[in-house]
């Protein structure tokens, strides 16, 4: 697994999906980073790196960041608390969030002013902190909750808010209270995911479109995984007894309990593969991380 600072590329790419769009979107943030102060990146806490766009921090150069871990309250509580120290060490700003909570989400433009200045005081000794507009951009991958972060920065419903990534399809400005000017992009896949598990990952945590991943590996990973993990929730919602069974048996008993059969009692697995990720994305399948911090 690669480091958050490691700007290596993989050499063949496992799965692509990068419309149009997103290629004209990173052209556009790059040429548009002198205009911002500081950058806010969305991630996914159940996959902190994976959800990073390595290929568009690299065209962030010296640009400092915060790293807006979204949807918090859905991963493993335990992860949340060994990522945080992980970024600390690797001195990275970063804040874990529920994005639906306003309080929490007013972190964001104090830390983000704290950085911005001490910064200006590192080039400038005798900088003196003046009234001008704080510049922020924020960026990330499709459907990791920014649209919900930019309404409750603005507290303002700005933003188009839908279960279905790529939906911003243009950059624009937002004014933000207290003299803050917010510039919006669209979400933006990296151009190669070279880890089959990562693909996985994505396209369960819905970043990439369930017509573009293949939906029954998506359905059978979160099942896979929720077992391997024991995650009571999930055992709970499906009445399993205990997660000491086959896939195959699972399937089955997830598909009698919701009534997703065919005739001569055959499961229905089209429907159980999209009730399940509909439920895991909910969130009613319980709190999972599928990454964990590297070694180093």
């Amino acid at each position: 697994m690669r480091r958050e600072n490691d700007k290596s590329a993989p050499t063949e790419a496992l799965f692509n999906w990068y419309p149009g769009h997103m290629a004209k979107a990173l052209r556009e943030i790059k040429q548009k980073l002198t205009l911002v102060d500081i950058i806010l990146e969305v991630r996914d806490a159940r996959a902190p790196l994976a959800t990073g766009n390595f290929e568009l921090n690299n065209q962030l150069g010296q640009k400092k960041k915060i790293i807006i871990l979204n949807k918090a309250n859905l991963a493993d509580p335990g992860l949340n608390q060994r990522w945080s120290e992980w970024f600390d060490k690797h001195e990275q700003p970063h804040f874990f969030v529920n994005a639906l909570d306003r309080g929490a989400m007013k972190q964001v433009v104090p830390m983000a002013r704290k950085i911005v200045l001490a910064n200006r005081r590192v080039s400038n000794p005798d900088y003196v902190e003046t009234k001008s507009r704080l510049k922020l951009m924020i960026v990330g991958l499709p459907n990791t909750g920014k649209s919900t972060i930019i309404n409750q920065l603005t507290a303002r419903n700005i933003a188009k808010v839908a279960d279905k990534p790529g939906q911003t399809k243009i950059q624009q400005w937002i004014e933000m209270p207290d003299g803050v000017d917010l510039m919006d992009t669209p979400g933006v896949m990296p151009p190669k995911i070279g880890i089959a598990e990562h693909a996985l990952w994505l396209s369960a945590l819905h970043a990439i479109p369930d017509d573009v991943a293949n939906e029954d590996d998506t359905a059978v990973f979160v099942v896979k995984h929720m077992l391997a993990k024991r995650v009571p929730e999930f055992l709970e919602r499906y009445k399993f007894e205990n997660a000491d069974l086959s896939l195959d048996d699972a399937l089955l008993k997830i598909a009698t309990l919701r009534g997703c059969i065919r005739q001569k009692g055959l499961p229905d697995l089209d429907r159980v593969y999209k009730l399940l990720l509909a439920e895991f994305r909910e969130g009613t399948l319980g709190r999972t991380t599928f990454e964990v911090p590297p070694a180093r």
